[in-house]
């Protein structure tokens, strides 16, 4: 056999080749086998740091209401790639690292001339580090010495193993340093341009490129012609991915910032969302409410301007939501935040104050639906006792037979706890709390009359959630404060009680619409209340478009004589819905199917076309729901039939009896009203609606356990004040009681006394005096008497 040199000579070549690369493929899984064993035992940190606490709360808009930093108190707004301006990254690409999106963490040639700069000159000229060398710096700081580039070459590529370069990209938009504690474009662009990264222009793109450079020397707010030099350098290498015109432009736009702040806009509200976020362990680093900036600066705008009228340690709080979304739109917990006298860190908005009066609106709606009464219903408007109950008016006078709609515009307490003790207290607090309204009461108490004029606690978010039941077609709703709060709604009355109480309260009632026409919509529906001792002044009202609520007081319930709803809290109210868009639109002028407008008469309260006319005495227009016409409320004083029969004197036109009088006689009938009501008829509805006096030969039957009567002065006596005397004083005395007896002096409540107690009466002004004074069986007695000088 002969050797075949060739042959052999190629299979030697071909083994060479074969060992050779056999070498260089164990280097490489040595190299690649080293890489992820240095991984496995210095792994890259956690990117961005660990600070549980770092948080920014942002309004519906973006705009950011308050910043929480960090452990190390860092201002850092978390974003994302898609959110920056394109223009920013352009710029930080082509002027920081052009060969970012294609080197593996580091650029050779940048290196190498970094080191030939240093070597020539004796001193580092630049570091030659790319985005991805500078984050792996911001997360793993390293001294500017060889080994510190060294080991921040390590991670580079480790970042570059471990992230996608969109990844890293987006770590340095939120880590990178912009001066002092500001981190990341989304802050720098907040803080210094006062808008969010995704709308820089050129111009500013550039200055946000090259402020990590120099943080701390090149910061516009304290530097800005060293920034404008500096930014001048980067738009001018942007020539050729920017247009001429555009750098052209860049270059004479100046730099201008504003002064570093904390955002502090809707403070408590951004407090209780971080709040919220940590009961629910949950880290995320943005929240996003329903807040709308152009609304909440108008709502702590108009607080600021109004707290400054008033008192030290006074606070305000105030809400508005959106009724279609149920969104907050406005939130101030406080009235100024920067006012540590004025309790500013205590959210009012979340606190249970007694909300005083502002309730009636429920109880009416719910009367109606429960069928007791109309809007006209006849209420007793005068001083009752309520099994020892003995609620007074704000103003310490009565208006005698009123109506529902009158006793609620006019906010009046004895006929709403007239009404309430017919609806039931613990059944009323139920329906709330169905609608979801929950009543706070003072441990071991239960729901009695006074929860109407403000007998439990209620917070303002909710009683802006139950008031847009009246423009939600009794639907109220539970305020949203994130776009990830689901719609909750629950029915709090019926649409045709809805209807009718915010018409009430918007224009009136039907009677004053009749007098007053459509001109006298105002397009808010609202109820004021005050709780006792004038701690708490509150408004609360609705629009088609938004509910809004406000409370006026001191969070530490110290009283603030002279502040009630009327004087304080409701101008603001309507100063609010004023400023805010679309805030002042009407109620739709067409009821629902189930509200009807009919005649009624006083004081049977039934429909005026079921009754005679003897028997109606007084009309009115009411609204009706669901066809029912309820009659007024029992007589509370007397158990006796509503319409009752007498006799009068066919002649003298006297009421008489038939064991009194011999002489021809008529029999008719009457309406009965309420016994407490009686003394408070006008001499004109006196003589249509009530029997005439007794003829003299009925005196003696006339059963005198039925009258009172007041002695000490005689009805249309004169008296005469002498010019430098004491004032006029009448002592007044009782006949035919010994119950409790209240006495008034012209409408006015000026004693409530047993009947065998005696009463001064002053008489400070010349003029007339009309003196009323009834017991606790519905009993009375008037006499008038003029003063003169």
């Amino acid at each position: 056999m002969t050797l075949n040199l060739k042959k052999y000579a190629n299979f030697t070549s071909l083994r060479k080749t074969l060992l050779i690369h056999k070498k260089k493929c164990a280097a490489i899984i040595i190299v690649v086998l080293t890489f992820i064993i240095a991984d496995l035992c210095f792994p890259l940190p956690k990117p961005g740091r660990d600070s549980p606490y770092a948080m920014v709360v942002l309004a519906r808009d973006g705009t950011p209401l308050r910043a929480f930093p960090d452990k190390d108190h860092i201002w850092r707004h978390a974003i994302s790639l898609q959110e920056v301006s394109p223009y920013y990254v352009d710029a930080l690409t082509q002027y920081e690292d052009r060969a970012f999106w294609w080197h593996p963490g580091v650029n050779p040639l940048a290196l190498t001339r970094a080191a030939w700069q240093w070597l020539h000159n004796g001193k580092i000229v630049s570091g030659g580090s790319t985005i991805t060398m500078q984050v792996a710096r911001i997360i793993d700081p390293t001294p500017h010495t060889v080994r510190g580039k060294l080991k921040q070459i390590a991670r580079a590529l480790q970042l570059e193993a471990h992230y996608s370069k969109k990844e890293i990209l987006t770590l340095y938009l939120n880590y990178a340093p912009m001066g002092g504690v500001l981190e990341g474009v989304e802050a720098a662009s907040r803080a210094y341009l006062g808008k969010p990264a995704s709308r820089l222009t050129h111009a500013e793109a550039a200055l946000l490129t090259v402020l990590p450079q120099l943080p701390s020397v090149l910061r516009p707010d304290r530097y800005p012609q060293r920034a404008q030099v500096a930014r001048d350098k980067v738009i001018r290498r942007m020539e050729g991915n920017w247009s001429k015109d555009i750098i052209a432009d860049a270059l004479t736009e100046p730099v201008t910032a504003q002064v570093v702040r904390e955002p502090l806009l809707a403070p408590l509200l951004a407090l209780r969302m971080k709040q919220q976020a940590k009961r629910a362990k949950n880290q995320q680093a943005v929240i996003q409410t329903t807040v709308d900036t152009a609304i909440q600066q108008t709502v702590e705008t108009l607080l600021a301007d109004r707290i400054r009228q008033l008192p030290p340690r006074v606070s305000m709080a105030a809400m508005v939501m959106d009724n279609a979304t149920f969104e907050v739109l406005g939130y101030a917990g406080s009235a100024d935040f920067s006012d540590r006298e004025r309790f500013s860190d205590v959210d009012m908005v979340r606190a249970a104050r007694s909300p005083g009066s502002a309730l009636k609106p429920f109880l009416y709606a719910f009367a109606l639906d429960e069928g007791l009464i109309h809007s006209e219903s006849l209420l007793s408007d005068t001083p009752q006792s309520f099994s020892g109950y003995q609620p007074g008016n704000f103003q310490q006078n009565f208006h005698g037979p009123v109506s529902v709609s009158e006793a609620l515009v006019k906010s009046l307490n004895v006929p709403a706890v007239e009404v309430l003790e017919q609806l039931g207290s613990s059944n009323f607090v139920s329906m709330l709390r169905r609608g979801g309204l929950k009543l706070e009461f003072p441990r071991g108490a239960t729901p009695n009359l006074s929860v109407i004029l403000g007998g439990a606690g209620a917070k303002l978010e909710d009683m802006v959630g139950a008031y847009s039941s009246l423009a939600r077609k009794g639907m109220a709703a539970v305020p949203r404060m994130t776009p990830a709060a689901a719609r909750k709604e629950q029915r709090m009355m019926s649409e045709g009680a809805a209807f009718i109480v915010r018409d009430i309260l918007e224009t009136g009632g039907p009677v004053a619409r009749a007098v007053e026409g459509n001109g006298s919509y105002r397009g808010i529906a609202w109820k004021t209340g005050t709780s006792f001792g004038f701690r708490d002044a509150w408004a609360v009202g609705v629009s088609n478009r938004y509910t809004i609520g406000v409370w006026v007081g001191r969070p530490d319930g110290t009283p603030n004589p002279g502040f009630f709803g009327a004087n304080v809290a409701a101008p603001l109210l309507v100063d609010i819905f004023t400023a805010i868009p679309d805030g002042r639109s009407p109620s739709p002028a067409a009821p629902p199917a189930t509200v009807s407008q009919e005649k009624i008469c006083w004081p049977l309260g039934t429909r005026a076309s079921e009754q005679p006319e003897k028997l109606c005495p007084l009309q009115r227009t009411a609204w009706i729901l669901n066809g029912a016409a309820p009659p007024s409320f029992a007589d509370r004083l007397k158990t006796a039939s509503p319409i009752f029969t007498y006799f009068v004197d066919s002649q003298s036109g006297l009421r008489v009896a038939p064991e009194c009088s011999k002489r021809p006689m008529d029999k008719l009938q009457a309406a009965r009203w309420p016994s407490a009501l009686e003394p408070w008829l006008d001499a004109g509805l006196r003589k249509v609606a009530l029997p005439p006096a007794w003829a003299t030969e009925c005196a003696a039957i006339y059963n005198a356990d039925e009258s009172i009567k007041i002695v000490g002065l005689s009805d249309g006596e004169i008296l005469h004040r002498a010019s430098g005397k004491e004032v006029p004083k009448a002592r007044l005395e009782i006949r035919g009681s010994q119950a409790e007896v209240s006495w008034m002096v012209n409408g006015h409540l000026v004693a409530n006394k047993l009947a065998n107690q005696s009463q001064i009466i002053e008489f400070p002004e010349a003029g007339r005096y009309d003196i009323t004074a009834f017991d606790a069986y519905g009993r009375y007695d008037r006499i008038s008497i003029g003063v003169t000088k």
